[in-house]
């Protein structure tokens, strides 16, 4: 069946500033929303298309080198680094000056043996010393829900631990990029209340830190987050279990009966770093979307956001990150609206 994709009237400009789609006028989004657009197409003819200087925040998580073929394209370790430069170099150009690059990347075994793969770390280096980024800061995603894997090491054999951390490299142009930490600080801890209370005598410690009668003061508001991202202070830090197979968007896909994408990451990722290295109004792209949940935290946040995918599945049940009517509805039930958003989805992935 061909193809029907209805384009809905969006505004031109999102309060004084311009629709980001307009960013790239020789692509056609396969939607939009009062905020964003998604393109159907490879990452490299979006950032190619892309203005120099034009995007506050790349953030995404491109494919991993895995050991076992993942249905949505993985890279060989061996290759991995040679096939992300040119997206790099790309992402370098697109970014304003004072801009970031969030990469979220996992390790994996080498084949065949209880060791561990370096193409991640390659890759860091061939970023800081080949296109020019800064290392910002390297960051911690802590998955509790991540499978024990590989079954032979961890839970056949049992000579190796579940790898539950994942990287999130944070990448800038220059050293001082755009960045607050108060948008992203945290409940302060009862101990740190209690040293509030009580106060703290002042002196230094064995490492040299000098502990001042200032040490316990409050007024600011929160505590300053760690780079350990954690999804019980999900403001703040990143433990994130990634198994939320009865969610909003995974409750749509089955009902359209379309597929879920299987590597999603939670919404609370995006979310931190976005607070942290954006104002309102500020463009964010992730270059390899998926099921677009950057798209939806940007949207949530007041950021303009641009999002590119490459299997038309996916991006278009992204769109069900975007139903306002299912997210205030919670149920999981179908209202007539979201049934004819459901057809559509069918023609669109038949």
């Amino acid at each position: 069946m061909a193809n029907t994709r209805t384009k809905p009237q969006v505004p031109k400009s999102v309060g004084s500033c311009e629709h980001p789609a307009a960013l790239i006028g020789a692509l056609s989004p396969l939607y939009r929303t009062e905020l964003g657009a998604a393109f159907l197409a490879d990452a490299g003819a979006v950032l190619t298309a892309l203005p120099a200087e034009s995007a506050n925040l790349v953030f995404t998580s491109p494919p991993y080198a895995l050991h076992f073929k993942k249905e949505y394209g993985n890279v060989d370790k061996a290759e991995y680094v040679g096939w992300f430069l040119p997206f790099a170099r790309q992402i370098h150009r697109v970014l304003k000056n004072d801009g970031s690059f969030v990469l979220n990347i996992g390790g994996s075994y080498n084949k065949g043996v209880p060791t561990r793969s370096i193409y991640q770390f390659k890759l860091l280096v061939a970023l800081v010393e080949e296109v020019g980024f800064h290392l910002a800061q390297e960051c911690f995603w802590y998955n509790p829900a991540k499978m024990p894997m590989p079954a032979e090491w961890v839970t056949v054999r049992r000579v190796r631990v579940k790898d539950s951390v994942e990287y999130l490299w944070w990448f800038s142009k220059t050293p001082h990029p755009k960045a607050n930490n108060r948008n992203v600080l945290k409940p302060y801890s009862a101990d740190m209340l209690r040293l509030n209370r009580r106060g703290v005598r002042e002196a230094v410690r064995p490492s040299g830190h000098n502990i001042r009668s200032g040490f316990t003061d409050i007024s600011s508001g929160g505590s300053i987050p760690s780079n350990v991202i954690e999804e019980q202070e999900a403001h703040s830090l990143l433990t994130l279990g990634n198994n939320a197979a009865n969610d909003h968007y995974s409750r749509r896909c089955k009902g359209a009966g379309v597929k879920i994408h299987p590597a999603r990451f939670p919404a609370a990722l995006p979310e931190f770093f976005i607070k942290l290295l954006t104002d309102e109004t500020d463009v964010v792209y992730d270059p390899f979307a998926g099921s677009n949940t950057t798209g939806a935290v940007a949207e949530r946040l007041r950021r303009r956001w641009l999002a590119s995918e490459i299997v038309e599945e996916y991006l278009a049940a992204s769109r069900f990150r975007f139903d306002e009517d299912a997210q205030a509805n919670g149920s999981g039930r179908t209202d007539a609206g979201s049934k004819a958003r459901q057809d559509q989805l069918r023609i669109w992935t038949e």
